[in-house]
C-alpha cells in the first residue's frame, strides 16, 4: 500500500499533559520515514497553534504546519466581521481573529448593548459563574452557541479532569440552547483537515483513544480507525458501541499501531 495520511490525536496518543507516551516519538519518526504524512488533529483548543507546535518540538517531534485544532474548526463557523464572545483559551482567540471576526472580552460585553453574534466555548481553567452568566445571557439574546468540542473529560497522567465539553454543557444548560459542535467527531473539523491536506485519501488512518470522538470522526470523514489504549480507554475495556463504529486496529499505543501497518519502530 502506498503511503497515506495518519491523523493522530494528541492527548492520550502522543502525550498525557505534554508528557510523551512511551514509544510515541519514535513511532511518529518511523511513520514519517516510511513516507506517511502525520497530521496532529486535536480537540484541545486552549493553546495556540504555535504553542502546540513548540510543545511537540520540545519532545522531539517537529510539527510546523502539521497541527489542526478544534479552535480552527470553531473559527471556520464564524464569518468575517462577526463579533464573538470567547469563553476559551488563547487558541480560540487566535483562530477567531484569524477568521476576520472581532473577539469580544467579557468586560466589554457587559457594557455593550448591541450584543454579539457568537459565543464560542472551549477548555479554559478560569471558568466561573460570571463567565457562565455572561455567555448564557448572550445566547438568550440571540448569539449562536458554538463549542470547539464536547469532550466531557481531558486525560492527564493523574487521570481524567473536566474537559471543554463540561464547560459547554454548563453554558448550554444555563442558556437553554443546544450548541453547534465544531471539533471531532463533527464535519467542520473534517473540512479543516481536508483543506490542510490539500486533498483526501480513503486509506487515511485516524489514531485516537476515544471511540466516541476519534472513532466517530474517522466514520465522519470516511477513513479507517485505530483505537489506542494509552488514554481514556484502558486496556481490557470493551470499546463503547457508538453509531455502528468499526475499529480497524485495536492496539496498546501508537508504536503498536505503526507496527500493525508495517512500519518498523525501534
Amino acid at each position: 500500500m502506498d503511503p497515506f495520511p495518519v491523523l493522530c490525536d494528541l492527548d492520550g496518543v502522543v502525550w498525557l499533559a505534554h508528557e510523551p507516551i512511551p514509544g510515541s516519538v519514535a513511532a511518529i519518526a518511523a511513520l514519517r520515514g516510511a513516507g506517511h504524512r502525520v497530521l496532529f488533529v486535536t480537540n484541545n483548543s486552549s493553546a495556540t497553534v504555535a504553542e502546540q507546535e513548540a510543545a511537540l518540538t520540545s519532545i522531539g517531534i517537529p510539527a510546523r504546519g502539521d497541527v489542526v485544532t478544534s479552535a480552527m474548526a470553531g473559527a471556520s463557523l464564524v464569518g468575517p466581521g462577526e463579533s464573538v464572545l470567547v469563553c476559551g483559551g488563547a487558541g480560540v482567540i487566535e483562530a477567531v481573529s484569524a477568521a476576520g471576526a472581532r473577539v469580544v472580552g467579557h468586560d466589554e460585553y457587559e457594557s455593550d448593548s448591541s450584543g454579539v453574534d457568537v459565543v464560542m466555548v472551549g477548555f479554559h481553567r478560569n471558568f466561573d459563574y460570571e463567565i457562565m452568566r455572561r455567555a448564557a445571557h448572550a445566547v438568550r439574546a440571540g448569539a449562536r452557541l458554538v463549542g470547539t468540542n464536547d469532550d466531557a473529560t481531558y486525560p492527564t497522567p493523574a487521570g481524567p479532569i473536566p474537559g471543554g465539553g463540561s464547560i459547554l454543557a454548563a453554558i448550554a444548560t444555563a442558556s437553554g440552547t443546544s450548541p453547534i459542535i465544531a471539533g471531532k467527531p463533527h464535519a467542520p473539523m473534517g473540512d479543516v483537515v481536508r483543506a490542510v491536506l490539500g486533498g483526501w485519501s480513503p486509506d487515511a488512518l485516524m489514531v485516537g483513544d476515544r471511540p466516541s470522538t476519534d472513532g466517530l470522526f474517522a466514520q465522519t470523514i470516511g477513513c479507517r480507525y485505530a483505537l489506542v489504549r494509552s488514554g481514556v480507554t484502558p486496556r481490557g475495556e470493551v470499546p463503547e458501541s457508538v453509531g455502528g463504529l468499526r475499529v480497524d486496529i485495536d492496539a496498546d499505543d501508537l508504536a503498536a499501531v505503526a507496527r500493525r501497518i508495517g512500519v518498523s519502530v525501534p
